[in-house]
């Protein structure tokens, strides 16, 4: 039997209420149309998408005193990506060091599942984004830039692939990388495994990795990963609240 897939991956908007605000009632959805940006974002927004927002904001004020790069792993439709930028933005809008990198298949899970995965229904080019989809994001994300201080400098990047494959040849090109943030949304034990493994010798004390299915039943793969490639009694994972499965730890 096929599991329930996680939702709200790729809007911070509650989809129910912002389809009913647009065409249930003619009425309703003049309103809805003349009100501005800013109300609809408030009246649309659920309150899971506030606490992913105000959990993300909470962990990027940990890394304002500390260099490096941030990295996703498993992008999607990059609502978490935007985010960053935006928060980038708001808090240090002149540290053009401070590069956002999202890697994504775009192209959904690839063969690398295990046999666990599979038998919980998952198969390949499951979370596959529209055809393309990164050339869209990475215009949407431009303009996002458009919109900061120093804008003629691109402070992100979207690497198409298997990011276990990837971004060990970011890393080999790059090689002045350091990495503050490392965001893990991939599902999938062997290249969250894989990813980890990669970056440690970029990460520092005081690096934050992220982990957005820490202790789930139904993707237990990130934490199988966790358990193999750190020490977890000597971590002090923590998470927000409002987030069930969402965790982040700072390495000491």
């Amino acid at each position: 039997m096929r599991i329930v897939k996680k939702t709200g991956r790729s809007s911070f908007s509650d989809p129910s209420i912002d389809k009913n605000l647009k065409s249930k009632d003619i009425k309703l959805s003049k309103i809805y149309n003349n009100l501005n940006n800013l109300n609809k974002t408030v009246l649309t927004c659920s309150r899971q998408s506030l606490s992913r927002i105000i959990h993300y904001n909470n962990i990027y004020k940990k890394i304002l005193n500390k260099p490096g790069v941030i990295m996703e792993f498993g992008v999607e439709y990059g609502s978490t990506l935007s985010l960053l930028i935006k928060l980038r933005g708001m808090y240090e809008p002149y540290n053009y060091s401070r590069k956002i990198i999202g890697f994504d298949t775009f192209s959904g899970f690839g063969n690398d599942l295990t046999q666990y995965e599979k038998k919980l229904g998952w198969k390949k080019n499951d979370y596959s984004t529209y055809k393309n989809y990164e050339k869209f994001l990475d215009e949407l994300l431009l303009l996002e830039e458009k919109n900061s201080v120093l804008s003629h400098i691109k402070k992100f990047e979207l690497i198409k692939g298997n990011a276990s494959t990837t971004v060990k040849k970011y890393l080999k090109k790059n090689q002045q990388t350091l990495i503050s943030m490392a965001i893990f949304d991939m599902d999938l034990y062997k290249p969250t495994k894989k990813v980890l493994m990669e970056i440690k010798k970029r990460l520092f004390k005081g690096s934050i990795l992220v982990f957005d299915e820490v202790n789930h039943p139904d993707f237990m793969g990130e934490t199988t990963a966790l358990l193999e490639t750190m020490n977890l009694g000597k971590l002090k994972l923590r998470s927000s609240l409002g987030e069930t499965f969402a965790s982040y730890v700072i390495l000491d």
